[in-house]
């Protein structure tokens, strides 16, 4: 690319216009150092983004030119790539210092040509180094918080509110349904924290039989009852000096209620079986997809335990409610399984992003994520098709998007709703088969679904179903 600098390093003058004159060719901005020791002076302020250095020299060779860079120079500078021109007698140690970092060496007498590509590869490796890396940034500043994917309104002010919170040590309640990404929201808040050195211990209330809840909570001593057979810490000593963020909280025993809440009060826990009482420095963070607020009026929920809990309440929206970010979470799962699963899928088709954005995802962001998982797994192409969705997702009402579905009316007399799906279903398929010319495979593709599928549905309208 026209501009980037390039530092050459060499004791010889005449090599060194040589090059000058050979990389201005190119486009690039030269600048030259006859020893390593002018060289290191110049790379702070000039910013190279290549150095291209002769191996022997007298005084700081280009070896320890190389270490200096590596190891003793700022951040910037150990991402250069470093280019060792050596005499043929020399490769061996040009290899070696390859070992210590160096992106390539060529050997005198080297062809132009060679050189040049050499060090446009260096610099567009570099390029990409650095692109990838604003990207990764722009992603974290823009759409993500400790893993959470997302831009929407409804995010940004989920993203807001634990960016103020999180330097405190406010008690935070995280509400919305399941698979909406309250751990995540609850680690977010954990490790922006001052205590994010501490420990983060999760803890399902609803996967906890009552009857040992106070022992898993607390901890016990020896001897307190049947299998107690040494002293145990509870989650409140693990999380000591961290995060106890309890999960589902909605599920815990009124029985045990009271006693949370007295260790929240006073910061201090009694194991079972026990008469010390032991201090902890715990910060809570508690997450329900239940309506707390009416266990309260309920009964089912102590009214002192939901305020001390909920100082702050931040409730995460489902999936339904922030369509904006559909795209950017199927991007970024296709990401992450492409690289896991080592499969060649890229994106997703227009046409497959369709049918996701008419699915209502009860199961919110998990269930999404699952269904990528499994689309990238079976997909053989670069794109994940709606054939590589799971049935449920494109098959019935499921694939009907939010504006055909308001479109419907039923007049006072009622309707035949099978009688009219019978017949949509038909002029789909008819359809289909028009537009792919009578070739069946490509219809169910079309369609999306498969091709045994679309057979099936031919017969149970009296069409034409023999194999192609």
């Amino acid at each position: 690319m026209a501009g980037e600098r390039v530092l050459v390093v060499d004791d010889e003058a005449s090599l060194r216009e040589f090059l000058t004159i050979l990389f201005e060719r190119e486009g690039y901005t030269v600048r030259t150092a006859s020893t390593g020791e002018e060289a290191l002076a110049l790379v702070p302020g000039w910013r190279p983004d290549l150095v291209l250095t002769d191996l022997n020299m007298p005084g700081m060779d280009g070896i320890e030119l190389l270490r200096q860079l590596k190891s003793h120079a700022t951040p910037d500078a150990r991402e250069i790539p470093v280019i060792l021109v050596t005499a043929y007698g020399t490769i061996a140690h040009a290899v070696a210092a390859m070992r210590e970092g160096a992106f390539d060496y060529v050997a005198k007498p080297f062809h132009n040509d060679e050189l040049r590509l050499m060090v446009a590869k260096a610099l567009a490796l570099r390029r990409l180094e650095e692109d990838n890396a604003r990207l990764r940034a722009e992603l974290g500043e823009r759409y993500q918080l400790e893993g959470i994917v997302g831009a929407s309104p409804r995010m940004n002010a989920v993203f807001a509110l634990v960016a103020r919170v999180r330097s405190t040590r406010i008690n935070c309640l995280v509400c919305g349904e399941s698979g909406t990404g309250k751990e995540l929201i609850a680690r977010a808040i954990h490790f922006g924290s001052d205590r994010a050195q501490g420990p983060f211990v999760p803890v399902n209330c609803g996967a906890i039989p009552e009857a040992l809840f106070e022992s898993e909570l607390f901890g016990h001593r020896k001897g307190s009852f049947t299998g107690a057979v040494r002293d145990k810490n509870g989650f409140f000593q693990a999380a000591d000096g961290g995060t106890l963020f309890l999960d589902e909280v909605g599920e815990m025993p009124l029985s045990a209620q009271v006693k949370v809440l007295r260790a929240l009060a006073e910061r201090k826990v009694t194991p079972v079986g026990g008469t010390a009482e032991i201090p902890v420095d715990v910060r809570i963070v508690a997450a329900t997809n239940r309506d707390l607020a009416a266990h309260v009026a309920a009964g089912a929920f102590r009214e002192d335990l939901y305020y001390r809990l909920n100082v702050v309440e931040i409730d995460v929206p489902p999936l339904r409610e922030r369509p904006e970010d559909l795209h950017r979470l199927v991007e970024h799962f296709v990401a992450r399984f492409a690289e896991e699963y080592r499969q060649p899928v890229q994106g997703i088709s227009p046409e497959a992003l369709r049918v996701l954005h008419g699915y209502p995802f009860p199961g919110n962001v998990r269930e999404l994520q699952n269904i990528i998982e499994r689309a990238v797994a079976l997909e053989t192409g670069p794109l994940i098709t709606v054939a590589s969705l799971p049935e449920r997702v494109h098959g019935g009402m499921g694939a009907v998007s939010p504006d055909e579905a308001q479109t419907a009316e039923i007049p006072g007399t009622g309707i035949d709703l099978e009688g009219k799906l019978a017949a949509l279903e038909r002029r789909y398929l008819e359809r289909a088969l028009h537009q792919t010319n009578g070739n069946r495979t490509q219809a169910a593709r079309l369609l999306g679904i498969t091709f045994r599928s679309f057979r099936y549905r031919l017969l149970k309208f009296g069409m034409d179903a023999g194999d192609e």
